[in-house]
């Protein structure tokens, strides 16, 4: 947890300096405009320490008072740093063909001044945008044929939502578009595959009234993602079992006739202390094979000793990169692709785009989702 407060803030401080330098080279700022420019940065670079620590203490409105202009702003940040690297390495570019074939590139070249308005207003207009599409949440469907599953079974329908972050910004108004698309969808099954909270929930009693009410017939399972870790473990399993939720850490049950949930924490509980590592060859081997073994698991990784002991992993954590371009990067860390993908060993892994947001309250080509999923006899 430490190392990444260290590598985010480094980076995010980074993202500041980078702002300021193009800033004052734009408008040739004052000393004492470039002063208060880089008090204010400096504000917003510490604001997400802050938000954190007035939410340990208790002070949640304080805390979601500074919360959305502070992660609103680092989404605006993000957003304008992706925009004016490119246009700044276009001007090297040109700059040095211009060197090496003795032209004047003014006639092609922007001007400091203009690069910075182009990114900052095209940083405007997708931060906008992101902030709507991050309410746009959209289901996704698909169908899984297993002949584990018997014709007299028809339809078994396992809705999963992912990534709510729960906590100071996605609050009722969201969890109710989400509780609605559950309840359209008439799930057999609901999963929550870890990062449903993001904070201190106590009092909460719409957010809990929203989810109790979701009663699906075969039950709902739960697993913990790195933020329930992060935000204070039992505090975010009272929460979730309150809501109505089994927490499996370790653990398989069955549901119904013909179908196993199986489920295991977050690694982030082996850096924090707060449990040991889970092996999953252990948990997986001695489950039936003549049931459909369902894997909840946060991350988006495959453990190559437990590759062909499920049917379906579910795993979230990576939002579909949340924001584009961040997409890129997630897609070099983490081999698996949102969706659907058939594993060579047997069985498949679903990994979801995330149904709320982390920091930023905005998506960029990265759609929240709640995902409907069919096991049907094939």
């Amino acid at each position: 947890m430490r190392l990444f407060f260290l590598v985010f803030f480094g980076l995010y401080g980074g993202m500041h300096l980078y702002f300021f330098v193009r800033a004052r080279a734009a408008f040739a700022l004052h000393p004492a405009a470039s002063s208060l420019l880089a008090g204010c940065l400096l504000l917003m670079t510490c604001a997400p320490m802050l938000v954190r620590a007035l939410e340990r203490r208790g002070y949640d409105e304080a805390a979601r008072l500074v919360a959305w202009p502070a992660y609103c702003w680092l989404g605006f940040l993000f957003l304008f740093c992706s925009l004016a690297l490119p246009l700044d390495l276009y001007r090297l570019l040109v700059r040095c063909a211009a060197f090496l074939l003795k032209h004047d590139p003014s006639a092609i070249l922007l001007t400091v001044r203009p690069l910075f308005t182009v990114a900052a207003g095209g940083a405007c207009v997708l931060s906008v945008y992101g902030f709507f599409a991050a309410r746009d949440i959209r289901t996704e469907h698909l169908t899984i044929a297993s002949p584990k599953i018997p014709a007299s079974a028809g339809r078994i329908r396992i809705v999963q939502i992912s990534d709510m972050h729960l906590g100071l910004i996605v609050r009722e108004a969201r969890l109710a578009r989400v509780a609605r698309l559950v309840e359209e969808a008439h799930p057999d099954l609901l999963v929550s595959t870890g990062d449903f909270v993001d904070g201190h929930l106590d009092g909460a009693t719409g957010i809990l009234a929203l989810l109790r009410q979701i009663r699906p017939r075969l039950g709902k399972f739960a697993i913990t993602g790195n933020h329930e870790f992060y935000v204070g473990l039992d505090q975010a399993l009272r929460f979730t079992r309150d809501a109505g939720f089994t927490v499996l850490r370790g653990e398989a049950v069955n549901a119904g006739d013909c179908l196993t949930v199986a489920g295991v924490d977050d690694p982030a509980g082996n850096r924090t202390g707060e449990n040991p590592p889970q092996a999953e060859r252990p948990l997986l081997q001695p489950l039936p094979r003549n049931r459909f073994i369902l894997f909840l698991k946060h991350q988006p990784r495959i453990d190559p000793t437990s590759a062909g002991l499920f049917d379906l992993q579910l795993s979230g954590h990576v939002h579909g990169g949340q924001i584009f371009p961040f997409t890129l990067l997630t897609r070099l860390v983490y081999p698996f692709p949102t969706g659907l993908t058939r594993l060579p060993a047997g069985g498949s892994i679903y990994v979801s785009r995330g149904t709320g947001t982390w920091g930023p309250p905005m998506r960029v080509l990265a759609p929240p989702e709640v995902t409907v999923i069919d096991l049907v006899h094939g």
